[in-house]
């Protein structure tokens, strides 16, 4: 059914509000404020059933939570937890009491996040935008100017190796099979486990024929397994025909092979080589991102997968900046990656670094490319702060889902430092008043006021 509104416990006649006991002025509780929370009912409620099942969670609740989490970098879990002993997080999820019981289960949110799925996760990303436009701290002339680069947002897997690899397959297969009480000739589980132990030991020794010999016996026992359950289960049902379907891949691919198979419990994982000295793979995919030029707001962020070339990805990603933004972008700046083929959008200029000789170029030119550098701080914040450094979603709608929500948070942070700022600001000139005021008081002539 539709989403409830918040109620209220009748005991709640007898109990302080919240805005009796928080600070009035924290930046929380102005961005609660200026948010448009009604529109996510609006725009959201279409997803529920109308009239069948039990009534969902509040909409404000469940976007709260998220803006927080991501804000803050906390799991589903110690979201809910400092939830419940933080007031001004009450506050802004749209209570008006305080709380003594945890308002959901940590699972809702993930329920949450596979009914809105993508286009609904970027109706978050465009309300933080409206919010910075509301309150001025984003104008539309400073948006028509963005930078754009990529970035690679890891999953949360092992680091693949093939003894690795057969041997978790095989252990899938194996719990498979005694899911549907079907009995093996042999399942290695012993065996398989000492293997994957005397490989390991074998190639930090340095001695690689031996480790070659030990990941050759746990792809053989692999194989043993995956022809002993095809010949016992003619018809296999879609889970497990998808492990066998995942099994073949794994024991097909060689060091030549183009789709590779990295993980088990996330085959949509791909190896990208972004030329770092420290980090030379990493595994996930591809994600897009385009700042405002100007003031860093994050206009838009965008995962592909298929390991995509830089250039291919610009068009993608300026469109869904100009939809969730509702501004019209002009000039776009990106590094040399972006080189070879173009992708043009109709009244766009896109500008790449070192395309141009530095003395062809304005005063004007060279700021902007030289401004283009922001785009690896915001980056780097993204993966630091807000949870895009180890995606933890299911599937290729969770690294989607992921890398927009964690641009909610990035925006959400710069939210709360302008209502910060603006309160700072509202003090210097209360103090400035002040002193100008007392003026005339004898200690004013023993200390100047520039002191």
């Amino acid at each position: 059914m539709l989403p409830k509104n918040q109620s209220q416990d009748p005991g709640d006649l007898f109990r302080s509000r919240l805005e009796q006991i928080i600070n009035q002025d924290h930046p929380l509780i102005k961005l609660a404020r200026s948010m448009d929370w009604e529109g996510f009912n609006r725009e959201l409620g279409e997803l529920y059933c109308p009239d069948n099942g039990a009534p969902g969670l509040p909409t404000r609740l469940m976007a709260g939570m998220h803006y927080l989490k991501y804000a803050f970098d906390e799991s589903d879990e110690s979201v809910v937890e400092r939830w419940i002993e933080n007031p001004y997080w009450q506050y802004f999820c749209g209570f008006e009491y305080f709380q003594h019981e945890f308002p959901l289960h940590p699972t809702s949110l993930v329920k949450w996040r596979q009914r809105v799925g993508e286009s609904g996760v970027e109706k978050l990303l465009s309300e933080t935008l409206e919010t910075a436009k509301r309150i001025k701290a984003l104008k539309s002339e400073d948006a028509t100017i963005v930078i754009n680069d990529t970035t690679v947002q890891e999953k949360a897997v092992a680091f693949p190796t093939d003894s690795k690899l057969y041997h978790t397959m095989r252990e899938k297969l194996v719990e498979a099979a005694e899911t549907r009480s079907v009995q093996l000739r042999q399942t290695y589980r012993r065996k398989s486990k000492e293997a994957l132990y005397r490989q390991s030991q074998a190639r930090r020794s340095r001695k690689p024929e031996q480790a070659r010999r030990w990941t050759r016996k746990l792809k053989t026992w692999l194989g043993r397994v995956m022809r002993d359950i095809r010949r016992k289960i003619e018809s296999p049902d879609g889970k497990l025909n998808h492990l066998l379907t995942l099994a073949n891949r794994l024991m097909s691919q060689t060091r030549e092979s183009k789709d590779k198979l990295y993980s088990i419990h996330a085959p949509e994982v791909e190896c990208i080589a972004k030329g770092k000295a420290h980090k030379q793979y990493e595994f996930g995919c591809k994600t897009s991102v385009v700042s405002a030029l100007k003031n860093n707001w994050i206009l838009g962020v965008k995962s592909f997968h298929g390991n995509p070339y830089d250039g291919d990805t610009l068009s993608p990603a300026i469109k869904q900046a100009q939809r969730l933004s509702g501004l019209r972008i002009t000039d776009v700046y990106t590094d040399k990656g972006y080189r070879g083929r173009r992708r043009t959008i109709p009244n766009q200029t896109q500008h790449i670094s070192g395309e141009r000789s530095i003395k062809t170029m304005t005063r004007a030119e060279l700021k902007r490319f030289k401004r283009r550098n922001a785009i690896e701080p915001i980056a780097g914040h993204l993966k630091s702060d807000n949870r895009l450094d180890r995606n933890y979603l299911h599937g290729e709608e969770g690294d989607k889902i992921n890398a927009i929500l964690a641009g909610c948070g990035y925006n959400i942070r710069k939210l709360l430092r302008a209502f910060f700022l603006s309160l700072v600001f509202r003090v210097i000139q209360t103090l400035n008043f002040l002193l100008g005021a007392c003026s005339f008081l004898p200690w004013n002539k023993i200390i100047p006021r520039h002191a």
